[in-house]
């Protein structure tokens, strides 16, 4: 069951975020609704400084023996460029600046090499647990963004391809409770319309 992380609780939940020196890995999830696989591939070279975008080319999954590996998203779609805030730049540049020398955007602390998306769900769960919030999954980040971007006037294509969905169809059978609210405004803005006609 999909939840999302109530906006006013994403506060509490970036401030714990950052008390375990992971604020922006998990900002930049919550702007960018990234898969989780797709976030711990991140190497520095996806990061596009002057047009504030991130590649998303390659993800983190197992193979049949159960070794992780990386490899290519597992449609066209999710290949994409994700614009991202100014906000979530400067926090990737103060991360890089940790570890300069390393091509992962976050590496493990402990390996160095690819973060693992075992470890960031475990590190998900200790953040709402530090922050004194109710349990929500990792994959609830990316409902999340998606949520939030549709209520706050993000037309529903743009959140689309942000996702890497293969149609925006997909997107609207997914945010039904996002659009539905949309749908409230508009019908209150056009009432309001054609109050003013009358």
């Amino acid at each position: 069951e999909m939840k999302i992380l109530h906006p006013d609780h994403i506060s509490a939940y970036l401030n714990a975020a950052e008390q375990r020196g992971a604020l922006p890995m998990f900002y930049l999830e919550l702007v960018s609704g990234l898969r989780k696989g797709e976030l711990v591939a991140l190497q520095w070279s996806d990061l596009d400084e002057a047009n504030c975008t991130i590649s998303v080319s390659k993800q983190a999954s197992w193979d049949t023996e159960g070794n992780l590996i990386l490899s290519q998203p597992k449609t066209g779609n999710s290949i994409r460029e994700v614009s991202i805030p100014q906000d979530a730049v400067e926090l990737l540049k103060q991360e890089h600046a940790k570890h300069p020398d390393d091509p992962w955007m976050f590496p493990s602390s402990r390996t160095g090499e690819m973060y693992h998306p075992d470890s960031v769900v475990n590190l998900h769960k200790k953040i709402l647990k530090d922050a004194g919030l109710e349990h929500i999954r990792f994959h609830d980040l990316r409902h999340t963004f998606a949520t939030l971007a549709l209520q706050n006037g993000v037309d529903v294509k743009t959140v689309s391809s942000m996702l890497g969905h293969y149609d925006a169809g997909f997107t609207l059978r997914t945010y039904t409770h996002a659009t539905r609210q949309m749908q409230q405004k508009a019908a209150e803005k056009m009432g309001s319309f054609m109050a003013q006609i009358r």
